[in-house]
């Protein structure tokens, strides 16, 4: 178990965080789209050594978590598969496991995965993998979320930390309560707070070490569609009493997904937050908020990797700087 709490701290250590880039081939290949890219595993993989092989990535990203095609891709110059070329730049791999999500109800979902999952992990371990992550979606609206609905991926969130402590793996715990929508910011607090009450009580019942996972929430923030649209200050201090009523003090580190905020909204978000005295150390796991302005400048051409990896650490440092509330 120790080994599990040392991935844990280095993965929220200050001044670092997680890139996400386990976007599943139909959302590369959306993204693609945008930059009039084809989506084909050579131009993924060629995207994603770009990012990796980022000048100085390793002082602003801890961890990298991995789709599984990339997780079996190999460094373009080295020829290194993925996890061991992050590994040796100090970056620790990381990768997705759950397999999307099922209707649940008529308006809900729930995630799934858990067939066959233990046998994945333990092959992931030895390939390299130190820890891993598993999605929930949790959906405000009219009569929504459903206890329910809640109860049954918090279940799913706990037997999957569980089968990963068991494989040593850390697992990244990640219930998403969506901001599409016009639910306000109040009802955006109360929503997340019934799902991190029932998320964490199953995490007791499945006796999974608070010390060995990394808590992935959301923030607290209007709906993307309410007329009222808190403010930094209002989302920092709602967020942060949130966590601090319903997240134990034993979990080492908090790290925050983007869930569609534009790039400087989530950077302004973690400084404003890290201004506050919290138990945790409060940082980054980002996809479109680190990847967007890289993959705007890549644009699919070669000639543009350069330009793509200045945009990508650009906006890693200033997340970087948000994880001691230095902007």
């Amino acid at each position: 178990m120790s080994e599990l709490h040392a991935v844990a701290h280095k993965m929220v250590e200050k001044n670092k965080g997680i890139l996400a880039a386990d976007e599943s081939t139909p959302t590369c290949t959306k993204r693609f789209e945008s930059i009039n890219t084809e989506s084909t595993a050579e131009n993924r993989n060629m995207y994603r050594n770009i990012l990796f092989t980022a000048k100085d990535i390793e002082k602003y990203i801890s961890g990298v978590i991995l789709f599984d095609e990339t997780f079996h891709q190999s460094e373009l110059s080295s020829g290194l598969k993925i996890p061991e070329y992050l590994t040796s730049k100090d970056i620790l791999p990381g990768i997705k496991v759950d397999q999307g999500l099922e209707n649940f109800g008529s308006n809900e979902k729930l995630t799934k995965g858990l067939d066959g999952l233990s046998e994945r992990l333990g092959k992931y371990y030895a390939l390299g993998a130190r820890f891993a992550k598993w999605r929930a979606v949790i959906t405000p609206g009219n009569g929504t979320p459903t206890d329910e609905c809640i109860l049954a991926n918090a279940k799913n969130l706990a037997k999957y930390a569980q089968k990963c402590q068991n494989a040593n793996l850390v697992p990244i715990v990640e219930p998403e309560v969506l901001m599409d929508g016009d639910h306000t910011i109040d009802d955006s607090f109360d929503i997340t707070s019934r799902t991190l009450n029932t998320v964490f009580d199953q995490l007791d019942q499945h006796n999974v070490s608070l010390q060995g996972m990394v808590l992935k929430p959301n923030m607290v923030l209007s709906g993307y569609s309410c007329s009222y649209q808190a403010d930094i200050v209002e989302v920092a201090e709602k967020t942060v009493n949130c966590l601090s009523a319903h997240v134990p003090s034993e979990v080492p580190g908090i790290a925050f997904l983007s869930g569609g905020q534009s790039d400087e909204d989530a950077t302004m978000h973690l400084n404003e937050m890290n201004k506050y005295e919290t138990d945790w150390n409060l940082t980054f796991s980002y996809g479109r908020a680190l990847q967007q302005p890289a993959l705007k400048a890549w644009s699919g051409k070669v000639e543009n990797s350069e330009k793509a990896q200045q945009a990508l650490i650009d906006r890693a440092k200033a997340n970087s700087l948000a994880t001691a509330a230095s902007l």
